[in-house]
Formats: C-alpha cells, sequence, structure tokens
C-alpha cells in the first residue's frame, strides 16, 4: 500500500504533492521540518488531499501524473474531497 498526498501552507497557496509508503510518518516528518527542502522553506504542512494506492509503483505513476496538472485541477482536485480545505493529518 501506498498513498499520494497533497500539502499547503495556512493560506492554501502553495502546493506539494507527495508519495510515501507511510503517510502518518511522512506527514509527521514535514509538519515537524525533519526533512530540508521544498516543504520546510515554504512551511507546508496542511495535509489536504491523500489518495490511496495499491502499489508503491502505482502511487509514482498517479504523483506524476498530478504534477503535470494544472494548478486549477489540483483545486478542484482537493476540493471535491475536501471542500473546506481541513487539515486531514488532524482528523
Amino acid at each position: 500500500m501506498a498513498f499520494v498526498y497533497i500539502l499547503t501552507n495556512k493560506n492554501n497557496d502553495v502546493l506539494y504533492i507527495g508519495v510515501t509508503n507511510n503517510l502518518e510518518r511522512r506527514i509527521y516528518e514535514h509538519q515537524n521540518h525533519k526533512m530540508q527542502g521544498f516543504t520546510a522553506r515554504y512551511n507546508l504542512f496542511k495535509l489536504v488531499y491523500c489518495e490511496e494506492c495499491i502499489s508503491i509503483t502505482d502511487a509514482i505513476r498517479r504523483e506524476k501524473q498530478l504534477k503535470a496538472w494544472r494548478r486549477d485541477w489540483k483545486r478542484a482536485l482537493i476540493t471535491a474531497q475536501n471542500p473546506h480545505w481541513k487539515d486531514l493529518s488532524s482528523s
């Protein structure tokens, strides 16, 4: 099992798409700045979208597909699953 996820900041204006086989651990790492890079630099901590995949290969394929999408398509995808853009990691 693997996951594709989207993080954003408190203003919902920067998006990050990632993939992992352990969503809980990965979100913890992002929220506690255990990983340097894009998410730490832009303070992306809010999990607003998550999709479960059968395998890591499928998750990577989906991640690449989503990264190629236009920004408005990504925002529509998030809104369809999470209309108020709540932090799903705190649920």
